[in-house]
């Protein structure tokens, strides 16, 4: 949970932190719509590496983006091999015949019991999983002795690599962005920009205040609640509870143990938030006077034109190449 950094915020005096919020959300929207229509691997690329070079002129630490990534590797792993074994069309990069016998099938518990036993010792068990499933792979290819209970063949085809790179890449460029607002920008800002953006929806008598207070909380409460559950974690620990060791059913429990007291802390704070606004007279909707008025600058401007370009670019390229 500490590796969790959407909703947090990192002071800091780049050009990123100096402007509007307004440009910021624009950006944002316009960059993830140019990722969802580029179609060929190395344009995503190429976007790839502009989303780095952001990050560097904004100085923002990449490795702490990285470590950000953590919480979402199992989902980007499955996603990945997902893609390569069920894709079928392009020419075959790699064959191998995998021969499951009554050896590999006692070497292949021992390697995954080694594993379960060995893995709190682990600072890397991410890495650690890989290095274990790369292992069993290669000595169901390599590997056959004693009576041979199956056999399969295992082909990667060049069109499911290049799918699930495309898809792993795209994945990795939505979600920096979306890391690089929210760092970049304080929740008031970003609740005022979203007020302003979405100020239209007032024509179709839709109230872009309470919108924009919700999702603003919500991001403001993400860190915040991950704070609490890591604290609450360290407790229990301290109590003799180990989170990762167990049957399923003492699991279970543990996690209900987790939840209760989340859910109290979370009624908690928002009572408390409630009575707050309260005191200050806070009615969505209503005029009201603010202290940070926002400010469009040059850099703004020049931003926005990136972007439009950027989306023009792609747009050219999907229909006409």
């Amino acid at each position: 949970m500490k590796n969790i950094i959407v909703g947090q915020y990192i002071p800091g005096n780049s050009f990123l932190y100096k402007m509007d919020p307004r440009s910021k959300i624009i950006a944002l929207g316009l960059l993830m719509i140019s990722a969802f229509l580029f179609e060929d691997i190395s344009h995503i690329v190429y976007m790839l590496v502009g989303v780095l070079l952001i990050l560097k002129i904004g100085g923002i630490p990449i490795m702490r983006i990285a470590r950000g990534l953590r919480p979402i590797m199992i989902l980007l792993l499955f996603t990945f091999s997902f893609q390569v074994v069920f894709i079928k069309t392009g020419d075959v990069i790699f064959d191998t015949e995998l021969t499951l016998s009554s050896v590999n099938l006692i070497l292949m518990i021992l390697i995954i019991l080694t594993w379960y036993f060995t893995r709190r010792y682990i600072k890397s068990r991410f890495l650690y999983l890989i290095i274990v499933i790369v292992g069993i792979l290669t000595m169901l290819s390599l590997f056959s002795p004693g009576f041979k209970i199956s056999s399969s063949d295992f082909v990667i085809y060049e069109d499911g690599l290049l799918g699930a790179s495309f898809i792993m890449v795209r994945l990795i460029i939505i979600v920096t962005l979306s890391t690089i607002l929210t760092l970049t920008t304080r929740p008031t800002d970003l609740n005022l920009g979203l007020e302003r953006i979405l100020k239209p929806l007032k024509l179709v008598r839709i109230n872009s205040e309470e919108i924009a207070l919700i999702i603003s909380i919500a991001l403001r409460y993400i860190p915040t609640l991950l704070d609490e559950a890591n604290k609450i974690m360290l407790a229990q620990a301290s109590r003799g509870v180990d989170f990762s060791e167990g049957k399923l059913k003492d699991k279970v429990m543990q996690i209900i143990s987790l939840l209760v007291p989340m859910f109290i802390i979370s009624f908690k704070r928002s009572d408390d938030l409630a009575n707050a606004m309260e005191a200050r007279s806070f009615i969505p909707g209503n005029p009201r006077t603010r202290i940070h008025i926002l400010t469009w600058h040059y850099r703004d401007t020049l931003v926005m034109i990136f972007c439009v370009v950027v989306l023009a670019s792609t747009i050219f390229v999907r229909v006409y190449l």
